[in-house]
């Protein structure tokens, strides 16, 4: 996608988080996927960001590997991180969708 929003750090790990909890267990190529259809792009090479990012989750305990490449969020997030992540995730997708409709994408 041309007009997609970069992604990078803290909105980068709350998108993947976020979407990790909407979808449960999902692979770093699902994830890729994934935030192209959301309307996001990552710089570099979007498998290295995306682990890189998850990696930094795993240390915070939001999310864990199932197994190698395959992610899931944790159960227990406090309410106040998940309700921060649940906000900023859909601010994060409101401006990608109007870039997108910038564009000429139609919704």
């Amino acid at each position: 996608m041309s007009n997609s929003l970069m992604l990078r750090g803290t909105n980068l790990r709350y998108v993947l988080t976020r979407y990790l909890q909407l979808n449960g267990p999902t692979t770093v190529a699902d994830l890729v996927v994934a935030l192209d259809d959301w309307g996001f792009t990552v710089a570099g090479r979007p498998s290295k960001a995306i682990s890189d990012a998850l990696r930094w989750e795993r240390v915070r305990d939001r999310v864990r590997r199932r197994s190698r490449g395959r992610y899931v969020a944790t159960v227990g997030i406090p309410r106040g991180t998940e309700h921060r992540i649940h906000q900023r995730v859909s601010a994060l997708r409101a401006e990608a969708r109007q870039l997108s409709l910038g564009g000429g994408h139609q919704p």
